[in-house]
């Protein structure tokens, strides 16, 4: 069975509103991938991610804001015969966005992204004092391009 490409935008938003993380992978001054996990929110066009002002990521993506973040999900282990090993699968589908880091500094437009963030985990209606908001780095990555693909459904 070979995996299908998936183009029709909203499935590849079904796919990406499924998740409840995602993969960044950047390129640190080395030219060495560096990739990392994160809680995300998205919003049509965006992913808005938030970690600490400083690090090793925020250093890489200063440095070059070019990313791919990588979702996936619907895994289902899958076999045509279970005493042949060659024949096991996983079934999955899954998405990998293009695009560019913008990095958030105005506080009405980081509580902005923080509450598309929470988006993803809770209904809830969340409050932040401004200490906490100023202290956290919140940036987007602007996609450029969408590729999908399953495999199995």
């Amino acid at each position: 069975m070979k995996s299908r490409v998936l183009e029709f935008k909203p499935e590849l938003e079904e796919i990406i509103n499924k998740c409840d993380f995602c993969h960044v992978a950047m390129i640190d001054p080395d030219n060495m991938p560096y990739v990392l996990p994160f809680n995300f929110g998205y919003a049509i066009g965006e992913i808005y991610l938030h970690s600490a002002q400083e690090g090793r990521k925020i250093d890489i993506l200063k440095n070059n804001n070019n990313v791919c973040v990588a979702f996936s999900t619907d895994y289902d282990l899958r076999y045509q015969n279970e005493d042949v090993a060659c024949s096991y699968s996983w079934k999955y589908r899954s998405v990998l966005a293009y695009g560019k880091v913008e990095f958030i500094t105005d506080l009405d437009k980081k509580v902005d992204a923080l509450n598309t963030i929470m988006k993803n985990y809770s209904d809830r209606k969340f409050s932040y004092n401004d200490p906490a908001v100023k202290d956290v780095n919140c940036y987007k990555v602007v996609i450029e391009k969408l590729d999908g693909r399953a495999y199995g459904y």
